[in-house]
């Protein structure tokens, strides 16, 4: 069977729905290569949350479309995900280099789509089985719990792209993380573009709690780690603090973006909030989950944002000292409120407020990284690095989100991806730190855990 090239561009929910589809794929007969030379075909999976994003996804798209396999032939190419949906039809005439397009609701339908580019007939072509549909073999694995959003950012295009909200089956991603830790992953990482108010759109509405202790529950037999992400501060409930707090399978690990603090700019955004009603929650917070670490997301420039603001911005993140910070400079979105408002930004400014924040928070983030020198944890292995001396396992503790935050390098070893090791930290720089690892020892915190 012909060879697939798999490319993601964009956020992590992507890289969930290509390895769907590569599963789909795969169980249909198909081979996959990592090597443009030999693929029969490319399927990219595209991102079109930014401007720059989606011209990304599109010079990789023009990139491929210039080499030449075998005889001249040209590598065909099926455009997937966030472009195709956001632009549509048009797309056809203004790409002729893509053999097909695939929107994002559409990509359980891959196979027929790349046997029809190909010219390959079948009998009929395989239907979409239950559970889960994964290739993963790494330790960590990300899980969608929902899709979509109705927030309507001004912002953002996310809802345009991807529709309006739905929560996923509590059965469903239940039978998925028990297939991915049967697979050798030990850390789910439950994703969505708001996971805080997962089962609200139910007949009979369910919480992001509750669906929490049904996780920890599939991943306990395994010793496994359930992380959430993307959490608005709305969703916060007392129920979900009390679950993040007792549940030892649950990982103190909370990422809220708040994407600024001022009121009047938030306001503008179509969000919710102030630097007074977002420090209360944050140090409800640590009051209620001792040693959490916190995570969030800021932008600079939104249209309208004046000299005071930004600054307030800045104060507010020096003043909170998040363990880790995101830090965009608003990007005028096609088709958003936003791109139309008065008073933008000058793109001098915006990068100059963007530049400040990192500064502060890469700071902030190196501190809390030194921190954590001394402890003594449990560090799941991600892989293996070329670093100065050579060869050295990688991997990240339960204070690091995979791809997001820094690692732990740990030297080399008799070890394998998916080990779980525990480690003495014993020195840092930036985001990373080294561990030490400590035979016959087991690192856990007072919940059981970690």
């Amino acid at each position: 069977m012909p060879s697939i090239l798999f490319i993601t561009r964009g956020c992590a929910k992507n890289e969930v729905d290509t390895d769907r589809m590569r599963a789909l794929l795969l169980r249909a007969g198909y081979d996959e290569t990592d090597d443009p030379d030999k693929a029969d075909a490319a399927l990219i999976n595209t991102c079109s949350f930014l401007v720059s994003a989606t011209q990304e996804s599109l010079d990789t798209t023009l990139e491929l479309a210039q080499r030449k396999g075998e005889g001249g032939r040209a590598l065909p190419i099926v455009m997937c995900g966030c472009v195709p949906s956001r632009y549509g039809a048009p797309l056809a005439d203004e790409l002729p280099e893509v053999s097909a397009f695939v929107n994002a609701d559409d990509e359980d339908g891959i196979v027929g789509v790349v046997d029809g580019v190909l010219g390959l007939a079948r009998d009929a072509v395989p239907g979409v089985p239950q559970g889960a549909l994964r290739t993963v073999d790494g330790a960590s694995a990300y899980v969608k719990i929902s899709e979509g959003c109705d927030r309507f950012c001004a912002f953002c295009a996310i809802p345009y792209i991807r529709g309006r909200y739905h929560s996923r089956d509590a059965g469903e991603i239940c039978d998925e993380v028990l297939s991915l830790m049967e697979g050798g992953v030990r850390e789910v990482v439950l994703i969505g573009q708001d996971t805080g108010i997962w089962g609200s759109d139910f007949k009979e509405p369910r919480t992001l709690a509750s669906l929490l202790r049904q996780v920890a529950g599939v991943v306990r037999p395994y010793d496994g780690w359930v992380r959430v992400l993307y959490l608005q501060p709305e969703g916060m409930t007392e129920e979900l603090v009390s679950a993040i707090r007792d549940v030892p399978e649950v990982l103190p690990y909370i990422d809220i973006p708040i994407q600024h603090c001022s009121p009047s700019v938030l306001e503008r955004m179509g969000r919710r909030g102030s630097a007074e009603e977002f420090s209360a929650l944050f140090s409800h917070l640590r009051r209620e989950i001792p040693g959490m670490v916190l995570r969030t997301t800021a932008m600079a420039g939104f249209p309208g944002e004046t000299d005071e603001e930004a600054q307030e911005l800045l104060d507010f993140l020096q003043d909170e000292e998040f363990d880790y910070c995101s830090v965009f400079a608003y990007s005028p979105e096609e088709g958003t409120r936003a791109a139309t408002m008065p008073n933008q930004v000058p793109d001098e400014t915006k990068l100059e407020r963007a530049q400040r924040l990192v500064d502060l928070t890469e700071q902030l983030g190196f501190a809390a990284a030194e921190r954590h020198v001394g402890e003594r944890v449990r560090v799941i292995v991600d892989g293996i690095e070329e670093g100065p001396d050579g060869a050295e396992l990688t991997g990240h503790a339960w204070f690091q989100a995979p791809d997001s935050d820094g690692v732990v390098h740990i030297g080399s070893g008799e070890l394998s991806v998916g080990d779980i090791v525990t480690c003495d930290l014993v020195d840092s720089f930036t985001y990373d730190l080294v561990g030490e690892v400590v035979e016959g020892e087991v690192a856990r915190d007072e919940r059981g855990c970690l």
